[in-house]
């Protein structure tokens, strides 16, 4: 297929030396591959999506157009200065953006940030529309937030935010902490990662209001650089799940129109039947108003409804929209008012039934009539005798339950009451 001209231009833009079809071509390979898309270099549908998503700035793939590769700062004690403010935020919560996001990097490192007010500092940054004066234009609303130069003179370490750009201090627009976060570690040296739980990974995810802590991901990268400081005050740093770790546990599982969706700490695997691969993506990324973590979730295809839990409260999707007047608290539902969480729930579509399972009992809950039935708690062991007694998460099909504890999961059979195979929980991904 052609590559329309406006994405010839932003290519161009990404990348200056594309100059050829060829180059362009070359590129889109170079792309798709960082990113776990089918390489074709043509722009096809799924790259299109991709390149619309808001995104940082710096190229993606390849050389830094600019500087080569893997310069840091040779001090350790380094300045900025705000050349300019936007006039989406207060100045003083812009100023609290900018040091919070130094903060990230320091906490980390030998590294500390100055302000200075006049005078050239290492990191100049400034906010500026369209082409702004460094021969890297930005394109208006959405598509290029930002972008950062490497170490070095001159521009070097310099961080620009597109003032199209609607910035927050919260979900709305772009969230400017974040984004300087993620700027300010390219500023000191850092590529893009593949990580889809890095903060620097190319695509912007909102990931909540307060509680940042620095994915280990980043942190490796950047005391490769610079060394570990000794001020740390989040030792544990949170790790993206691997899929086939042989210790896999989950959080919970539901299907999704037809999609599997299989949730760990603040991700979740998306598992489409005509996908080979499961795709890993934030929270987040879909719903910013949910936690970063849920206990349980289900389907409920007659309603088509999706129910998540975390804690006491529910929220209820449909599709990709939470539905109105969500969350509720789960004693509506009618579970007893001291209960604190749900640890897994799965829908029987062959009886109308769903199951919820919470420490070693489980409740039985009938949807059409929207009551919990007589006769439970019941215990685990004594219904579903072998599984233990505790469920990190389960699904249904085809006359099995799949009760998923720890690093196991148990096939158990419907029908003849009893436990069929026990499998590794990360065969669920072919492991």
């Amino acid at each position: 297929s052609v590559v329309p001209t406006v994405w010839k231009l932003v290519l161009l833009l990404l990348f200056p030396l594309a100059k050829s079809a060829n180059t362009v071509a070359s590129k889109l390979r170079e792309m798709q591959a960082f990113f776990g898309l089918e390489v074709t270099g043509k722009l096809d549908e799924e790259t299109y999506e991709l390149m619309q998503k808001p995104r940082c700035g710096v190229p993606d793939v390849g050389e830094y157009n600019f500087f080569p590769r893997k310069l840091k700062w040779s001090k350790t004690n380094l300045t900025y200065r705000i050349m300019n403010y936007t006039s989406d935020l207060r100045r003083a919560e812009v100023d609290r953006a900018f040091k919070k996001a130094f903060k990230v990097w320091s906490d980390v490192t030998p590294l500390n940030f100055t302000r200075i007010r006049s005078g050239i500092a290492d990191i100049m940054i400034s906010f500026g529309t369209k082409e702004h004066g460094d021969f890297y234009p930005f394109d208006g609303p959405s598509g290029l937030l930002a972008h950062a130069f490497p170490p070095g003179p001159d521009y070097g370490g310099d961080a620009h935010f597109d003032d199209d750009e609607a910035w927050s201090d919260d979900s709305r627009g772009y969230n400017l902490f974040l984004v300087a976060a993620h700027e300010f570690g390219h500023s000191l040296g850092l590529e893009h990662s593949r990580d889809p739980g890095a903060l620097m990974f190319p695509i912007y995810t909102y990931t909540g209001k307060t509680g940042f802590v620095l994915p280990d991901d980043d942190v490796q990268g950047i005391q490769e650089l610079y060394g570990a400081g000794d001020k740390d005050p989040n030792p544990k740093h949170p790790k993206t799940p691997e899929k086939c770790d042989v210790d896999l546990s989950l959080d919970a599982i539901t299907e999704l129109r037809g999609e599997m969706l299989i949730f760990k700490d603040r991700f979740f695997w998306r598992l489409h039947p005509q996908m080979v691969e499961a795709e890993l993506v934030l929270l987040k990324s879909f719903w910013p108003e949910l936690p970063n973590k849920i206990d349980a979730a289900y389907e409920n295809p007659i309603k088509d409804l999706v129910f998540m839990f975390k804690g006491k409260k529910v929220w209820a999707l449909n599709g990709y929209d939470i539905v109105e007047d969500f969350p509720k608290k789960i004693y509506e539902m009618g579970f007893p008012k001291e209960m604190k969480r749900i640890d897994a729930a799965v829908h029987i579509k062959d009886f109308g039934k769903t199951l919820f399972f919470t420490g070693n009992k489980y409740w039985s809950y009938d949807e059409e009539a929207e009551v919990m039935e007589a006769g439970y708690p019941r215990l685990i062991e004594e219904e579903f005798a072998g599984i233990g007694d505790r469920v990190d998460a389960v699904y249904y099909r085809n006359g099995y339950l799949y009760f998923f504890n720890g690093p196991l999961q148990f096939e158990y059979s419907i029908w003849s009451k009893r436990i069929v195979r026990v499998l590794h929980t990360n065969s669920i991904f072919w492991c």
